[in-house]
């Protein structure tokens, strides 16, 4: 299938779903809901330009590296783990988890009673909410270190899911703001199906084609563990990786739901493809 992706005979939202499908990813698991990822760079201008590189995200580097000051901090993070008191590594959260699924979708059934059930059976705080694709961008490639998710592949054909047709009271932003639609990029001018069909030109974009591969090598190759992730800024918690603990292995009942816990809470990475 990479020689037909490579010959564009195949778009870019066909062969991410065709890696997802691969390495174990699917809409049935909300643990390890297919991945996609973060295209672009600009929620601010009115106009978006597909010929502009700094338009795009940088694909070659993970989430939490896509400005020099958060890989730096990052680095220092890893660096400063002593190895015999915690696991090392860059990120001890996830870019795909249950609870990031259905935060995104949760102005749509059944993903709103999941998001519910998983915050303990109500809305989270109105401000932690997914209320704006430009501030959920900004917190997850810059502000806010406990944040590095991805996208999901909704976000390149579903419309629906960034309008609250079915009036859920989502609760009321520190600010004033009252929760309802998700607030669009300008270039959208507040339409959702204009905001999908420019951002699946984005992905399948020459700018995009020609980088895309990077990515996939963080999320599905040989940058994903190993020496490779280290010096990409890509490793993360050990039990975010299946092959790295054997659950047969551990005798102890609490050791082992706790690390039962861990994965389901927080994410799984992919199989290696």
């Amino acid at each position: 299938v990479f020689f037909p992706w490579q010959k564009r005979e195949i778009s870019n939202f066909d062969y991410l779903m065709y890696l997802n499908t691969l390495a174990g990813r699917s809409y049935n698991d909300y643990m390890q809901y297919p991945v996609f990822p973060w295209v672009l760079a600009d929620y601010h201008s009115e106009t978006l330009n597909l010929t502009n590189p700094h338009t795009f995200r940088d694909l070659s580097k993970p989430m939490g590296a896509q400005t020099a000051e958060r890989k730096c901090k990052f680095i220092q993070r890893y660096n400063e783990v002593e190895k015999n008191l915690s696991a090392q590594c860059h990120y001890c959260t996830h870019y795909s988890s249950a609870i990031i699924v259905a935060s995104y979708l949760v102005r749509l059934e059944p993903f709103t009673q999941t998001f519910c059930s998983l915050q303990g059976g109500s809305f989270d705080v109105a401000d932690r909410m997914f209320h704006s694709v430009k501030s959920t961008w900004e917190s997850a490639s810059r502000d806010n270190m406990s944040d590095v998710r991805e996208l999901i592949p909704e976000f390149f054909y579903l419309p629906e899911f960034l309008t609250n047709a079915n009036r859920f009271e989502l609760g009321c932003m520190q600010d004033g703001t009252v929760l309802g639609d998700v607030q669009l990029p300008p270039w959208a001018d507040g339409d959702p199906h204009k905001f999908i069909f420019l951002h699946r030109q984005a992905l399948e974009s020459d700018y995009v084609s020609a980088h895309l591969h990077h990515w996939i090598d963080l999320i599905f190759g040989h940058k994903q563990n190993g020496s490779a992730a280290m010096e990409a800024v890509n490793t993360y918690h050990p039990y975010f990786y299946g092959d790295k603990v054997d659950l047969n292995n551990i005798k102890d009942p609490l050791i082992k739901s706790t690390i039962l816990g861990f994965i389901s809470n927080f994410g799984q990475i992919p199989k290696q493809v």
